[in-house]
């Protein structure tokens, strides 16, 4: 293809158009990418090619499929290093991985989840941070670092953890890099025997499902490519997938984070969050038996336990397990407008239980399966009350001992207004941040940019490396299955030596009795038809093997031997013999006499053999007067 000068990017109507095909034809998508730097790389890849617009490229790859996998390597920007930004590796090493190691038992998994890795040095980093921490043998007993990326080709250089021994030297030091590398001819690979604790896969952080249940999420400089919305999807995918107190790990440029709400932010110069873990914990209370009136709990401590039930600020009624209120505090009493005529009758005959929500479902639920259940936001004016109405938080948790259930009333109207208040507030920070964070990943990304041009060099021999490799690898394949290949033909060559000294033994056989032979499959087709059937019928046996017995025209009316035939086929008789009358090839009369006998094989039918033998009317043979030249004449006639 020739090479055109290309100087500005198309329309992005036209690119829009491009990126809908790539999400349709190849399921990449790359709609939630910052639209100024993926047009950037998009250009940069059509310039390569000498291509001017969208429209264009499209046939391109219409006809070269393989220009897809380079045009992603150059949207998919791979720009990493070991322990990249030092400052923000050893705060991660200082205080979140001891905080995770000390929260965890001897025996307790500990999962890593390195997002957006690209060609593996962020996992591997965490690999050697998590060793350290742990030593060996807790390390490979315990770790998984889960390594994800969109570009399978970058993976497939992640899965060799192979770096030069100047770059591992200056991330790890000389004695970290000697413990967890072997070193060899300027290279060093990570150990095999702790390189089983990381696992690499494609992810797209955009379409495909979290992984869950996990304590670290290491995501730098990935989420910078996405526009705003696609990060608070993805946020909230690393919300759902951390356990509670889980941490995640981001990059200096990904500052959207540190002003969400979804995480307290532990060290917001390094970008390291914390998952709030919350358990909620209720005060246990022995509900009253059903029937009786509701007593304030006797024995140790009992009075102080019921005063603080009955004074507490927050409304709480109890139930028992068939779901019959016991107690209710004055809060609940005043909120709800309780009067002690309910106490001791069924949930759903109090007026509470569907004002200000409905409770039958949630309780039945605690009481079902034991855990609480929370309903929020509830809108609710008490009878008693002339102000506004109130906003109530309703949680219904299982009393553990007594089988009952506990319904606390909070009160939250004070929380939501500031909720809302710091929600506006939050809204025109968002505003007056958004320009500037733009302007920082753009500047980032257009470094990031020029160090992936850099190292684009630098990893084509580590690209030759590896095709040597599997080079080499597929060569010893094909090696191994050629000698099976080998071995196999050899195999068949003596089956097919021993299936042909076998045939020519039968037919030695067959032709050396002075009798006719003919064997009869199950279906009365013709397997067998020797050399004194040839001459006793004029039928080559070319020309009846496979041919119905009963079909053949011949001078002996064989019709008359279906019945004997089946007989032996069916067992009914080992063996049958019949004299008939007939005509040999000759023309002359004979009394042929055939004896049929049962053929078995392996314990079942396999079909029957016929013996013919044929004699002149006077009891001669029907050749014996014929002489050598009568013979010959009905040879060659035949």
């Amino acid at each position: 293809m020739t090479r055109e000068t290309v100087s500005t990017p198309p329309s992005n109507g036209e690119l829009e158009a491009l990126l809908e095909y790539l999400h349709e034809r190849r399921n990449f998508d790359f709609r939630g990418y910052k639209r100024a730097s993926l047009s950037r790389r998009i250009f940069k890849r059509m310039q390569a090619i000498g291509v001017d617009d969208y429209q264009r490229y499209i046939e391109v790859l219409e006809a070269n499929p393989g220009e897809f996998a380079e045009l992603f390597n150059t949207i998919l920007i791979n720009v990493t290093s070991l322990m990249r930004d030092p400052e923000a590796w050893a705060a991660l090493g200082a205080s979140v991985i001891p905080a995770i190691v000390d929260a965890k038992d001897s025996d307790h998994p500990i999962r890593v989840w390195s997002a957006g890795t690209a060609s593996g040095e962020e996992a591997y980093s965490l690999a050697v941070l998590f060793a350290d921490a742990l030593g060996e043998d807790r390390f490979r007993r315990s770790v998984k670092i889960y390594a994800t990326d969109a570009d399978s080709d970058a993976l497939a250089d992640a899965r060799h953890g192979r770096y030069s021994e100047a770059d591992l030297v200056r991330a790890f030091g000389e004695e970290r890099t000697s413990r967890f590398f072997e070193v060899e001819n300027g290279y060093g690979t990570f150990r095999g025997d702790l390189r089983r604790a990381l696992i690499f896969g494609r992810h797209d952080l955009v379409q495909d499902p979290p992984i869950s249940r996990i304590d670290l999420i290491a995501c730098r400089n990935t989420l910078m490519y996405f526009t705003s919305d696609i990060q608070v999807k993805i946020l909230a995918s690393f919300h759902f997938a951390l356990n509670p107190g889980g941490y995640l790990f981001l990059g200096k440029s990904e500052a959207l984070a540190t002003r969400s709400q979804m995480s307290q932010v532990l060290d917001l110069r390094q970008h390291i969050l914390r998952k709030d873990g919350i358990n909620t914990e209720v005060a246990l209370f022995t509900a009253a038996p059903a029937g009786r009136p509701a007593r304030a709990i006797r024995g140790e401590g009992g009075r102080s336990a019921e005063g603080a039930f009955e004074h507490g600020a927050v409304a709480q009624v109890v139930l028992d397990a068939n779901a019959i209120i016991v107690l209710a505090n004055r809060a609940a009493r005043r909120l709800l407008s309780i009067g002690s005529a309910e106490l001791g009758r069924h949930l759903r005959e109090a007026e509470f239980s569907f004002r200000p929500a409905d409770l039958r479902g949630p309780v039945e639920r605690v009481l079902r399966e034991r855990r609480p259940v929370t309903i929020y936001d509830v809108a609710w004016q008490s009878p008693a009350a002339s102000d506004e109405p109130t906003t109530l938080d309703v949680l219904v948790a299982p009393l553990e001992g007594s089988g009952g259930v506990l319904i606390t009333f909070q009160d939250v109207t004070r929380y939501q207004h500031l909720r809302e208040e710091l929600e506006r507030s939050r809204r025109e920070l968002e505003t007056a941040y958004e320009e500037l964070q733009s302007t920082v990943e753009e500047l980032e990304t257009t470094n990031e940019e020029l160090q992936s041009t850099n190292e684009e060099l630098e990893t084509t021999n580590e690209e030759l490396h590896s095709t040597n490799e599997e080079l080499e690898t597929m060569n010893e394949e094909l090696q191994s299955t050629n000698e099976e290949l080998e071995a196999i033909n050899n195999e068949l060559r003596e089956r097919s030596a021993e299936v042909t000294e076998l045939n020519q033994f039968l037919q030695s056989i067959l032709g050396s009795l002075q009798s006719g032979v003919v064997v009869l499959g199950p279906d009365m087709d013709i397997r067998a038809w020797n050399r004194q059937a040839e001459e006793l019928w004029g039928l080559r046996s070319d020309e009846v093997i496979g041919q119905h017995f009963l079909n053949l025209d011949i001078g002996f009316p064989v019709d008359k031997l279906r019945t004997a035939i089946r007989n032996c086929a069916t067992g009914r008789s080992e063996r049958e013999q019949v004299v008939q009358p007939a005509v040999n090839r000759r023309g002359r009369p004979v009394e042929c006499t055939v004896t049929m006998s049962r053929l078995i094989g392996d314990g079942s039918n396999r079909g029957v053999i016929l013996i013919m033998d044929a004699a002149k009317r006077d009891g001669s043979s029907p050749l014996a007067d014929a002489g050598p030249a009568a013979a010959r004449a009905d040879g060659q006639r035949a």
